[in-house]
């Protein structure tokens, strides 16, 4: 087991008021596992995906990725923790403007301090895998909104990580683009990578391997997609 979570509770106060994101919370995800999350707005989905990613911490439970207990470590082990394990595709891309592709992709192994020839072939291989090879000097405003959640995509998974997050990846783009980043979560997935994936979409969630349902804070179902 890759991910297991156990009695997942999250709340946060203002003041006197007191609101419960998520309640006793329990999800298990094997490696290599492709996990759509489904529900309506405000149900937890964000909530739950920042805990996975170590963003956010649990008011209480355990999180166990891999066997070790992450709710007991520091900001600065959680830190060095996201770094090597974890990758991100967000809605908003969050690609630096000032930087171009390829060098929005580098820079999270410059963070790790990996060696330039090892970052290079990396970037190289990211880059192609997405299909963005040949845009790797022009910049973010340079580029469709789909050639740049490719680039996002591409820097999620540069490092290599156990888990890729990707919050509503497909949110900001159209019917076709998103058909595409859909494919290429799909083809990740059969290679062998590990996706936590939030969506609004029904038939993007029936593209992944388990579509998990929220409400209220809580996982209402967990079932197996036919594919």
């Amino acid at each position: 087991m890759l991910i297991a979570l156990s009695h997942i509770q999250r709340l946060y106060r203002s003041d006197e008021v007191e609101t419960t994101a998520l309640l006793d919370i329990h999800l298990g995800i094997e490696a290599g596992e492709f996990v759509a999350i489904m529900g309506p707005s405000g149900c937890g989905k964000s909530t739950l995906l920042n805990i996975l990613g170590t963003i956010d911490r649990p008011t209480s439970g355990s999180y166990q990725f891999g066997g070790q207990e992450l709710t007991a470590l520091g900001e600065a082990a959680l830190a060095a923790f996201r770094r090597e394990n974890l990758g991100y595709v967000f809605q908003s891309f969050n690609l630096i403007d000032e930087l171009t592709i390829e060098e929005n992709i580098e820079l999270a192994l410059i963070y790790r301090r990996m060696p330039k020839a090892e970052r290079r072939r990396r970037v190289a291989h990211a880059m192609d895998h997405v299909g963005i090879a040949h845009r790797a000097r022009h910049y973010p405003s340079q580029l469709s909104g789909g050639q740049q959640q490719r680039a996002a995509i591409a820097r999620a998974i540069v490092g290599e990580p156990r888990l890729i997050l990707a919050d509503e990846p497909t949110g900001n783009l159209d019917t076709e683009n998103g058909a595409q980043v859909m494919d290429i979560l799909q083809r990740l997935n059969d290679e062998g990578a590990t996706i936590v994936m939030v969506t609004h979409s029904p038939s993007h969630a029936d593209l992944a391997k388990r579509r998990v349902d929220m409400l209220d804070g809580q996982v209402v179902i967990s079932v197996r997609n036919a594919i």
